[in-house]
């Protein structure tokens, strides 16, 4: 089996998973992944879809992600890997299309208006 690569996005984190056989260690940016995510949800976040098509022991996975911050950057991984799992077996699809994992995330963050203090909230008001 030839090397995997796929892109997943999340707001402005961009991830590039590299999946190849091996025996289940991810690397993200060089470093171990439990090393890189240090909280429990982000690494739920991470091994999601492998759990889901039980391939937790039977890839090596090396990860270059950047931009974003840490949540951001480990979405963006989750739906790269999603797709990768889909290419290597299509019946992955029909377990990952239900949990939302399949699809990106179109939500940005909105941009600040002239004359406005942030996107939304205005500057003070003062009748008088």
């Amino acid at each position: 089996m030839e090397t995997i690569h796929k892109i997943g996005r999340r707001k402005t984190a961009v991830a590039r998973v590299y999946l190849s056989e091996g025996k289940g260690e991810i690397t993200v940016n060089k470093k171990k992944a439990n090393e890189y995510f240090t909280t429990g949800p982000l690494l739920y976040k991470i091994n999601q879809a492998l759990t889901l098509t039980g391939n937790e022991d039977k890839f090596d996975i090396n990860v270059n992600v950047f931009g974003g911050g840490i949540t951001g950057q480990a979405e963006a991984i989750r739906l790269a890997l999603s797709r990768a799992m889909c290419e290597l077996d299509p019946e992955n699809r029909a377990t990952l299309k239900p949990e939302g994992l399949l699809t990106r995330d179109p939500r940005m963050v909105e941009r600040k208006k002239f004359g406005q203090k942030k996107a939304r909230k205005k500057f003070q008001f003062s009748k008088r």
